[in-house]
């Protein structure tokens, strides 16, 4: 886990699905999730679970306090929006767990997660 003045990324635990128009174009088990006071938690997804057939970078970049972002484009069962996930080529050492993870905006995507219930803690009673 890494935590920064404002911000903490960590494993999360749990399954992580981003559809877009009714396609599946993400999933996994292994999602690391950035947590900001004040804002809804970002689920960042390794590039080895997301579908890329249905994305193509887009030419925007910009400056993030996580680093320099790249987009992209998604298009899936005849619809498209532009700059729904983005990732860092090179994070600041602070973020270096997010390289090749990618972010999908939870504006222009459904972003799915549930969490893994905490069967570790749980109290177990006699029978």
């Amino acid at each position: 886990m890494q935590t920064t003045a404002t911000k903490t990324v960590r494993p999360f635990k749990g399954k992580v699905n981003v559809m877009f128009s009714d396609a599946i174009i993400a999933s996994t088990g292994k999602a690391m999730v950035v947590e900001e006071p004040g804002r809804a938690s970002l689920y960042y997804v390794p590039f080895e679970h997301i579908y890329f057939e249905f994305l193509k970078q887009s030419p925007t970049t910009r400056k993030m306090e996580e680093g320099e972002a790249r987009f992209w484009n998604v298009t899936a069962v005849g619809e498209s929006a532009d700059d729904v996930l983005w990732a860092f080529d090179a994070p600041t050492v602070d973020y270096s767990e997010l390289r090749s993870y990618g972010a999908f905006d939870p504006g222009k995507v459904n972003v799915e997660a549930v969490e893994e219930p905490d069967t570790e803690h749980q109290v177990h009673w006699p029978r």
